[in-house]
């Protein structure tokens, strides 16, 4: 059937998730005129499974996401129910916010966000075909045989493509919350060559909150102050909802380990990897025997509904089965489900075939992000997809790649792992993946990253000139701090106060403040003569003067990977005829043309050895030039 031409655009966006929503608002906020498709508009941010945004280490994300001018945190300041800032018993480099959304809301604040959006169209429609000429993309076209054409397309597939759900011995084509799949596309791209693989994610059963007994569980409030996760927000106020906490117990253990051959994990049903850190419930039973329960997380989905998330439960086992271990649970024992657990599958890119702008290496100007590449999260797909948009208006308009490295980004951490390591299931960001975490906070994102944004063209004006200011408001408050100094006499009264050591002699407030009792606030009982200063100041002034030894040691630690960094290599470049490197670490150079020699030395099966006569050989390059 002959296609019909609708329209000529710089950028398409394929999928309205986390990903496909930032990546559209990016390239078109980047002055390009944009189309973002969706497969249904009530897809458009959609939260299939949990109903929050953060967490640990995807708290790093969104703030860095916002500071570089994106979307996820001002929206879900917007919508969020509840607001927890976590692991606050530890150290700030792994504090990380986490907010209850509001999905419903969550969902319409980001689509009503999309359509004043100057630059970008949205429009329903499944795309199923890609188009390819010499090598390069030049649009799409939908199932109605309508034709796009466009300088260059960003994937943004989600759980979409040859979206397949189980639930025990039942499983049918679907995409996630029962939306059509998009079975075409995934054909249309393997005959273009891309490599496709299987991975499965999955999300628990949702009950009415009528049917709880919250008697039996623990209440997990939000936070008395709550922190915004957008820096353009200085304070929040609402009143929040509460969470609640239970517990497997053997009774559920049994249930479940008695149908073990019910569940289309088990039963070999399921061919897709599943995530390691987010195992179904009947995947932790056997896994973990010897554990007598397994903490369950009840969470509200909004205001408007009675529907309740069962955070920890996800499971792939029929529903008669689903309905009798929940029973067991403590506080459910009269559970009403309105929908079941399901597990689901789908078709996702290997990242190793990415080049560290999200650029497929085989198809020029052809864009991938969010779970297309392999990750799991909203968060993780809408930091790629935030990134693709970016680094997709960049080349359509001749610009150089924008590429944030691992000590600058928790983003640069995740994007590097992806295209540099691969993944051989669905990728979840941690604060352990990131070497220079105590650099990384997000109490500093906007530090960090904003003037990059600035640059870029992203960042507002007013958003510039906060960062200006909170930047110059904290060094002046730092010198003057550590060039007042109070007396023993005067700090005598005030460190007895809150069981502090007195001090034998003059000690500057710098000094004072670094002790793990001592506050900014506490210490104005001795230091009247001070600025106001917002809660967002006050602890980024803290954190840099309490951690200023370590953080100094880290900045040694990151010039040292920033040398290896700075060496680039040529893309060009033939590894297999550089004398005395490895077979394998010459296949695998060859495979992901490393950008620099610190990336080179990430490379799974890149020994230092291989790296050492790659340094060689550079160095005899630079003397022959």
């Amino acid at each position: 059937m002959e296609k019909i031409l609708m329209g000529k655009y710089d950028i398409i966006v394929v999928g309205a998730g986390h990903a496909g929503c930032e990546a559209a608002l990016a390239a078109a906020r980047l002055g390009n005129r944009t189309l973002l498709f969706s497969i249904n508009l009530e897809a458009i941010a959609m939260m299939p499974c949990n109903p929050s945004i953060g967490g640990t280490g995807k708290g790093h994300l969104v703030r860095e996401i916002d500071a570089l001018g994106g979307e996820m945190g001002k929206n879900i300041d917007k919508t969020f129910i509840q607001s927890r800032m976590l692991n606050t018993a530890k150290g700030p480099a792994v504090h990380s916010l986490r907010a209850q959304a509001d999905k419903d809301k969550y969902h319409l604040e980001m689509k009503k966000t999309i359509e004043k959006q100057p630059n970008l169209d949205m429009k329903q429609a499944e795309v199923v075909e890609l188009l390819v000429e010499e090598g390069q993309v030049c649009g799409i076209v939908t199932k109605t045989h309508t034709l796009y054409r466009a300088k260059a397309v960003i994937l943004a597939t989600g759980t979409f493509l040859r979206g397949k759900i189980f639930i025990g011995d039942s499983c049918y084509s679907s995409g996630p919350n029962g939306l059509a799949p998009s079975v075409d596309l995934a054909e249309n791209l393997k005959n273009h060559g891309m490599k496709l693989r299987r991975f499965k994610t999955g999300t628990p059963a949702r009950a009415l909150a009528s049917s709880f007994d919250y008697a039996k569980m623990t209440e997990q409030k939000g936070d008395a102050e709550i922190v915004p996760f957008s820096f353009m927000n200085d304070y929040l106020e609402k009143e929040q909802i509460s969470c609640w906490l239970t517990y497997t117990n053997e009774d559920t253990h049994t249930v479940i380990r008695n149908n073990f051959h019910r569940s289309a994990l088990f039963g070999g049903q399921i061919e897709g990897i599943g995530p390691r850190y987010c195992p179904s419930i009947e995947d932790k039973v056997n896994r973990f025997a010897d554990k007598k329960r397994h903490q369950t997380f009840i969470e509200p989905e909004g205001l408007d509904t009675e529907e309740m998330y069962i955070q920890g439960m996800s499971s792939s086992l029929p529903e008669d089965v689903q309905e009798q271990f929940y029973l067991t649970i403590p506080g459910l024992e009269n559970i009403i489900i309105t929908r079941p657990a399901y597990a689901i599958e789908y078709d996702c890119i290997d990242p190793l075939d990415l080049k560290p702008n999200l650029e497929s290496r085989y198809i020029r100007n052809l864009f991938c992000a969010g779970q297309f590449n392999g990750s799991s999260g909203y968060e993780e797909a809408a930091a790629q997809g935030l990134m693709a948009g970016i680094n997709a208006a960049l080349l359509i308009n001749g610009k150089e790649p924008f590429v944030l490295d691992r000590s600058e980004a928790y983003i640069g951490v995740l994007i590097d792992d992806l295209v540099t390591k691969g993944t051989n299931e669905p990728y979840r960001i941690m604060t352990s993946r990131a070497e220079y975490r105590l650099v990384l906070r997000q109490d500093n994102a906007d530090l960090r990253l904003t003037e990059k944004s600035y640059r870029l063209g992203l960042a507002t004006e007013e958003r510039y000139q906060r960062y200006v200011q909170k930047k110059q408001i904290v060094e002046k408050e730092r010198i003057r701090m550590e060039e007042t100094f109070v007396s023993p006499k005067d700090a005598k009264a005030y460190l007895e106060k809150i069981g502090s050591s007195p001090i034998q002699n003059k000690a500057s407030l710098a000094e004072l403040l670094k002790r793990p009792e001592v506050t900014y606030d506490n210490l104005i009982q001795i230091d009247q003569n001070r600025p106001q200063l917002s809660s967002h100041e006050k602890n980024q002034l803290e954190v840099q003067i309490k951690y200023e030894g370590y953080i100094t040691k880290q900045m040694h630690q990151i010039e040292r990977f920033k040398k290896l960094e700075n060496k680039t290599l040529n893309e060009a470049m033939d590894y297999e005829s550089i004398e005395g490197l490895r077979i394998e670490a010459a296949q695998k150079l060859n495979q992901i043309k490393p950008r620099s020699v610190g990336q080179a030395s990430r490379i799974s099966g890149v020994s230092p050895a291989d790296i050492n006569v790659l340094l060689v050989y550079l160095e005899k390059m630079r003397r022959k030039k």
